[in-house]
């Protein structure tokens, strides 16, 4: 996706960046000359994966504490960031967990793939704009098109807690905030999308799963991409670093290529809620008031 590129001088965050497709992000981000610093729950993981992509693809690899489930790790490490971030990669993400709440009272997986990455993208917003081209990448699933984010109750307190449903709109939630962040941040000429990488079975996402689900199976006829890690990581990487994607913004990407409508029945595609305007706009709202 950017060989041949350079991003001496440019300076990327990855979430999650110490296992599954993070890793393999920021692999290709170092490999291209970028400071990437992991942002990691668990920091001596961090510190090794960080010493293997240093010496498998060069590069200045760094490592920063930061827990998504908690907005307080997540203040401590954006207030600790000096100076500017060209690349923000929103990678980390939790799927079908068991029912569990926050202190806060939110849903983790509601709290962990969206609140925190939101929380995060605007302590760092300063830092991305100051560069005068950055990008936001808002990693989603082709999982958003089974819900969209239920206003009246994020947090499953008056309807039964299905796992599956709180990913949804978790990554729902995903795609809506890389539409509204485009709209507010174009004049900071911040670059923000979405996409979907593929269903990749051999991550810790699935360590909730005690068996993968049909539509793993690629012989299937739903249309889903099933790949490995360093395939679920292109488009990542495409869009935070290709210049063929320079300038788009507020799109929904899945294969290395702006998605299109999705069709019910088939695994690929962006929902209609996702990427409506007005649904986002409120959506920004409702998230500052959760952060308060």
């Amino acid at each position: 996706m950017i060989a041949g590129f350079d991003l001496a001088g440019r300076r990327a965050i990855v979430t999650g960046g110490a296992s599954g497709i993070g890793v393999a992000t920021a692999r290709a981000l170092a490999g291209a000359g970028a400071e990437v610093t992991l942002a990691v729950r668990d920091v001596e993981r961090g510190q090794r994966v960080a010493a293997e992509l240093m010496r498998d693809a060069g590069g200045q690899v760094l490592v920063g504490s930061l827990d998504l489930s908690d907005l307080g790790s997540v203040r401590r490490f954006a207030d600790a960031w000096v100076g500017e971030l060209h690349i923000l990669v929103n990678n980390a993400g939790v799927m079908a967990t068991p029912e569990s709440h926050t202190p806060q009272g939110r849903e983790l997986q509601f709290a962990t793939n969206h609140l925190g990455h939101f929380a995060l993208a605007l302590g760092l917003h300063e830092a991305l704009a100051a560069t005068g081209d950055a990008r936001v990448v808002s990693v989603s699933s082709v999982g958003h098109v089974n819900g969209d984010v239920d206003f009246e109750d994020l947090d499953f307190v008056r309807r039964p807690y299905d796992p599956w449903a709180a990913y949804s709109q978790s990554k729902a939630a995903n795609v809506l905030f890389a539409v509204e962040a485009a709209r507010r941040w174009e004049s900071d000429r911040i670059a923000v999308n979405a996409l979907n990488p593929g269903r990749i079975w051999n991550t810790n996402l699935g360590r909730h799963l005690a068996a993968p689900p049909a539509a793993f199976d690629p012989a299937g006829s739903t249309g889903v991409s099933v790949k490995d890690t360093e395939q679920g990581a292109a488009t990542s990487v495409l869009l935070a670093a290709s210049p063929l994607v320079k300038g788009v913004t507020g799109k929904y990407f899945e294969d290395g290529q702006e998605a299109g409508p999705y069709v019910p029945g088939v695994r690929r595609g962006v929902a209609e809620y996702a990427l409506d305007p007005e649904r986002a706009a409120r959506w920004w709202e409702v998230s500052l008031e959760l952060m308060a």
